[in-house]
């Protein structure tokens, strides 16, 4: 079953898409699939993205085993995906650590993981791509964060990483739009993933929450996969540059309480 409601026209192209082993990485491969692309998944365990292939067409899906933030890895996946399917449209880097605290607790073990993940993996993912969808004509997607947009308590070394990933896909979109490749993200707020597990358990713990959400609910994965298939299709072919809150108007407030 689609997790979108229009159908997008991605019959014979490739999508590779980091960190699908659950969550947001997950329901996105699940939705290309749906919508007819060939799909190359990437993660660090093998159970976890062979649940996420699980039912699905395997003439037109790849696990390829790998950790994100290293280059060799990265470029095994891509290599695959050319192997088997000849050709790369559409790149979603979306691996993402999660890491809170205060900054003077931050041990260079802990920034160097959550940079890796989140940053560094970014910067290899588009690397080892972009070249193949200048071939192609594709896409970029970025799985991003609100976080990138301001501030949160905490959080100064995740925000920091997403702040650079905002920055990294707007410079980028400069950089490719004359070569014909579109370059996006979407900055999701707080969604029901496994990397919110702990906090997502009971209506207590969610309402902080749910308090600074105009929807009035958490994200849930396929409430992310449905705009990172509309910003790879051609219905966005005029789109590059946006970072693109889906966030159930999280960033429309000021930051004040809904009281």
């Amino acid at each position: 079953m689609s997790s979108t409601h229009n159908r997008y026209p991605f019959d014979d192209r490739t999508v590779l898409v980091t960190g699908g082993g659950s969550g947001i990485g997950a329901a996105i491969v699940r939705a290309f699939a749906a919508n007819g692309a060939n799909v190359v998944v990437t993660g660090r365990r093998a159970d976890a993205l062979a649940q996420t292939l699980a039912g699905l067409d395997p003439a037109r899906v790849l696990a390829v085993p790998g950790d994100v933030t290293v280059r060799a890895d990265v470029r095994a996946a891509v290599t695959a995906a050319l192997d088997r399917f000849g050709r790369l449209d559409v790149a979603v880097p979306n691996a993402g650590l999660g890491l809170g605290g205060p900054i003077e607790d931050l041990g260079d073990d802990d920034w160097a993981a959550v940079r890796g993940t989140n940053l560094d993996a970014f910067v290899i993912t588009a690397q080892e791509t972009l070249p193949h969808l200048v071939a192609t004509g594709g896409s970029l997607v970025a799985v991003s964060s609100v976080s990138g947009l301001g501030g949160d308590w905490g959080q100064a070394a995740y925000n920091a990483t997403k702040h650079a990933v905002n920055g990294f896909v707007r410079s980028l979109a400069l950089d490719y739009g004359a070569k014909g490749v579109r370059i996006n993200a979407v900055a999701p707020s707080f969604t029901l993933t496994p990397m919110n597990a702990a906090v997502g358990t009971d209506e207590a713990s969610l309402a902080p929450f749910v308090n600074r959400i105009a929807l009035g609910r958490p994200g849930t994965p396929q409430d992310m996969a449905a705009p990172v298939l509309w910003l790879a299709s051609p219905d966005a072919a005029y789109v590059t540059g946006v970072i693109l809150p889906v966030d159930g108007g999280t960033s429309a407030a000021t930051g004040q309480p809904h009281l």
